[in-house]
């Protein structure tokens, strides 16, 4: 299917592993100038290779640090020098925490919000006068369904995502006269590189578990029965990215096997 995605230009945060880099991969394939943001810059390099090397497409790493208003704000700045416009924006920056109210801590919470929320709020109006003057354009904002639906030791990842789909609700409404389309993706269990490296912690006590093993005991609490693939979330945002979703706004969409309780 064609997407209508070329030349078009996006953003994707927390560019540089799993889902962020599965997107970024996604949307060059189909045409796309992508730059990807992350604070690592020795994986950010490592991320842009692949991705070219895969893709043959148009491809930019920036480090930047989402937490930091300015930080962000120069993202966008680096970004319209490079191709004049913004026509996507990708709010994946993010990892998952997950505690109970009793140990929560204060700069736990602090540092969720500022990574998850702030951090989209610090993008997405940095980027909006960008997709006014271009007629419109797309934010998508990753989000969980923990976030509809928290469990619990669930917080502050569940906290901070419900925010994050109100945020997408709200944004919707403000900005579907602009002809800028705001959606959510509520993921679940997604294979990524923080669950390589809790693994490679576990392995400490455990020299026989093995990702693989792991990967599997996660997927047998989802109704599918395994963890997604970061690609499956890639073309998700891709869908939404373009001209085939453009009655779609204000959506939350559960990319997540079946595991949400709610839809």
């Amino acid at each position: 299917m064609e997407l209508g995605l070329a030349n078009k230009v996006a953003i994707v945060t927390g560019g540089s592993e799993g889902i962020g880099k599965a997107s970024a991969r996604a949307l060059a394939q189909e045409g796309a100038n992508v730059a990807i943001c992350a604070r690592r810059p020795d994986i950010l390099e490592a991320a842009i290779t692949e991705i070219r090397e895969e893709t043959g497409g148009t491809i930019v790493g920036i480090v930047c640090d989402v937490t930091d208003e300015s930080s962000v704000q120069q993202l966008i700045v680096d970004v319209v020098e490079l191709w004049g416009q913004i026509d996507i924006l990708v709010n994946n920056a993010g990892t998952s925490s997950a505690m109970s109210v009793e140990v929560l801590t204060e700069e736990a919470l602090e540092y969720d919000l500022k990574l998850k929320v702030f951090g989209a709020v610090y993008a997405s109006q940095a980027a909006i006068p960008h997709m006014k003057a271009a007629g419109g354009g797309r934010i998508i904002n990753i989000t969980t369904g923990g976030g509809k639906a928290p469990g619990a030791s669930s917080l502050p990842t569940s906290l901070s995502r419900g925010a994050g789909i109100a945020l997408t609700k709200a944004m919707s409404h403000d900005l579907a006269a602009e002809g800028i389309l705001v959606n959510t993706i509520c993921v679940g269990l997604i294979k990524a590189g923080q669950h390589e490296r809790r693994v490679q912690t576990m392995q400490e006590s455990d020299a026989g578990l093995t990702l693989e093993s792991h990967y599997q005991s996660m997927g047998s609490r989802i109704p599918l029965g395994r963890v997604g693939e970061a690609e499956e979330v890639g073309d998700m945002i891709c869908f939404l990215a373009s001209p085939r979703a453009s009655y779609i706004t204000g959506a939350s969409i559960n990319v997540d096997g079946g595991m949400a309780p709610v839809v």
